[in-house]
């Protein structure tokens, strides 16, 4: 590709279009031939990292040190304890953070790097096992590690053949297939990656559940069976809810009122407050369990047109309330 002087592309805008649909096609059938190669020796990759009793320490220098970053934080994310040591820094006390239980995996494309091959003595004399993934099936590394994966490349997509392209995607993919695969075997579901991304939009829907998100106590609109609509009225007015639950002696909820059922009485002329509620409330409140996640409420809310709900306990008590905002605050909306 022709590039001007002052840095600027000189080329058509077809022509770069064309150039990056190459690279990404380049680095694609690197992959594929990367595929075609994978056998036993990646099934006995699979079985080491699975039956790890320790971490899975990753190690690389340079580009490889970055891949080797995402691949421990990909591992760590999918059931298997990892994280990433820097090689330049294990001579110099990181070494410490490898016990003999654990599982070192190596990340080199040319299998010669010398920060990694000056600690391999010490990882062996500390007594974990060594996995590599390299370029070369001939490099050092490759002949002292345990287990080794060659995420070899015909050529970088880089086009001076230097800058590590093609053989970093190929680790990359390697790492991935590594991690899916153990995962798989762990029989890791949704429900343990959403333990490990609490923060994210998949931990907070597989993991709040109605009880952190309901209005209890003073909070939690809540009436008697005997009591008026006036009582009623009240309630809603100063628990801001829209709606205000009717229990019974033992707190199971017998009815719900709210906000729109005030609405239409008054379009029926029937509003005096002295009215038993009983005798206008809702008799079939929707409920849920405290203990249910509360995304069940999301689908729910969508299905019956509705804003609120009422939260029991497994006695079928009143503990609690929740509406649409209160979803949405805790993010799981």
């Amino acid at each position: 590709m022709n590039i001007a002087k002052n840095g600027v592309f000189a080329d058509p805008q077809s022509e770069i279009v064309s150039r990056a649909r190459g690279i990404l096609l380049h680095e694609a059938d690197e992959i594929r031939q990367l595929a075609d190669r994978i056998g036993e020796a990646f099934a006995q990759a699979v079985y080491l990292l699975l039956h790890c009793r320790g971490r899975v320490v990753v190690t690389g220098m340079g580009k490889s040190g970055h891949i080797g970053g995402k691949i421990a934080a990909t591992l760590a994310s999918t059931g298997t304890p990892a994280f990433f040591m820097h090689p330049a820094e294990a001579s110099h006390g990181d070494l410490g953070m490898i016990t003999a239980e654990d599982v070192v995996i190596a990340l080199s494309n040319s299998g010669e790097s010398d920060e990694i091959i000056n600690i391999l003595p010490a990882i062996r004399r500390i007594g974990a096992r060594i996995l590599s993934i390299t370029g070369s099936t001939e490099s050092t590394l490759s002949r002292e590690s345990e287990v080794h994966l060659s995420a070899a490349v015909s050529h970088e997509a880089c086009p001076l053949g230097l800058a590590p392209t093609a053989s970093t995607t190929a680790a990359l993919a390697l790492g991935d297939a590594l991690a899916l695969c153990v995962l798989d075997l762990r029989e890791f579901t949704a429900e343990d990656f959403a333990r490990s991304h609490p923060g994210g939009s998949l931990g907070r829907r597989l993991l709040v559940r109605v009880k952190d998100v309901m209005r209890t106590g003073d909070a939690l609109p809540s009436i008697p069976a005997e009591a008026t609509v006036q009582q009623a009225i009240a309630q809603i007015s100063s628990k801001g809810m829209g709606f205000t639950a009717i229990v019974d002696a033992n707190q199971h909820p017998i009815g719900i009122f709210t906000d729109g059922d005030l609405r239409r009485l008054f379009m029926q002329g029937e509003t005096r407050p002295e009215a038993a509620i009983s005798r206008v409330m809702n008799r079939q409140p929707r409920l849920l369990n405290s203990q249910q996640l509360a995304v069940d409420a999301v689908t729910l809310m969508e299905t019956h047109k509705i804003n609120g709900f009422l939260a029991v306990n497994d006695q079928q008590q009143l503990v609690g309330a929740f509406n649409m905002h209160d979803l949405i605050k805790a993010k799981v909306v």
